[in-house]
């Protein structure tokens, strides 16, 4: 049965909809405020920081999956070029790096303009493809920094792994 059919999206706010997903999944999070809420959810590599933030102004679901990653000064310029590389592959949101904060960013918005509501389903495959991308290309952000790898040589394994497993 589709998440949807467990969830009456008529006259929900976005945020409560994710509240409803979170629980379905039994994830662990928390109703910041009215518009944002914050969910841990284990990955292989990491456990994932996801935050979403409705904005009525533009009428934009916004999705920011984070994990820590602490790569030497040195190394930022590799990371980048890694940066660039992964993102080439993404279809949907794109990654960043927050140097401050040390964190490496996963970040999607879904425009909802014109009081359109999304499903359950589309947020619930808006979260999975956080977690995917995440775990997909974390492989290649170590090998890049910490591995002393090439961004193409660690890209293939990225692709090795989305592709590799039966």
């Amino acid at each position: 049965m589709a998440l949807s059919e467990h969830i009456l999206e008529e006259d929900l706010h976005p945020i409560d909809i994710v509240e409803h997903i979170a629980e379905h999944h039994d994830w662990s999070f928390d109703r910041i405020a009215d518009d944002q809420i914050a969910m841990a959810i284990e990955g292989q590599w990491k456990t994932y920081s996801i935050t979403l933030a409705w904005s009525a102004y533009d009428e934009t679901l916004r999705l920011v999956c984070s994990f820590e990653m602490e790569p030497p000064q040195e190394k930022l310029p590799k990371l980048h070029e890694a940066l660039n590389a992964v993102n080439d592959q993404c279809w949907a949101g794109a990654f960043t790096y927050w140097n401050e904060q040390k964190l490496m960013i996963y970040r999607y918005g879904l425009v909802l303009a014109g009081g359109q509501v999304a499903s359950a389903d589309q947020i619930d495959m808006m979260i999975n493809a956080a977690i995917v991308s995440a775990e997909r290309f974390y492989p290649a952000f170590q090998l890049v920094v910490w591995g002393d790898r090439d961004v193409e040589n660690a890209m293939q394994v990225a692709i090795a792994e989305a592709y590799g497993r039966a």
